[in-house]
């Protein structure tokens, strides 16, 4: 079982949306004094939110997470695909050996 967060999940969207926003950036420990937290967890949650967004070339931004779900998902269906055509090419064999000339 995974241990209590120490942090609410709407502080760290707050602190990264902050972040993001803010024009010059601040320093870590900076901005993590004003809200109250650790400044390397404030690291992390901002580093987390900057790998998790990838731009796409339609320009709106999709998580990496939600990428590989897909793909998971796709590979699955190859293998699928792969796995009944390699079963059933015995079947096949064997019917053309019957079949009359």
């Amino acid at each position: 079982m995974a241990p209590p967060k120490k942090y609410p999940d709407a502080l760290r969207a707050h602190a990264v949306r902050l972040y993001r926003e803010s024009d010059p950036k601040p320093t870590f420990r900076a901005m993590a004094a004003d809200l109250g937290v650790h400044h390397e967890a404030l690291r992390l949650w901002i580093r987390q939110a900057e790998s998790e967004a990838v731009v796409v070339e339609s320009g709106h931004c999709a998580s990496v997470s939600e990428e590989n779900k897909r793909l998971r998902k796709r590979i699955a269906d190859f293998e699928r695909v792969i796995a009944t055509r390699r079963d059933s090419r015995p079947i096949r064999a064997a019917m053309c050996d019957r079949m009359p000339l």
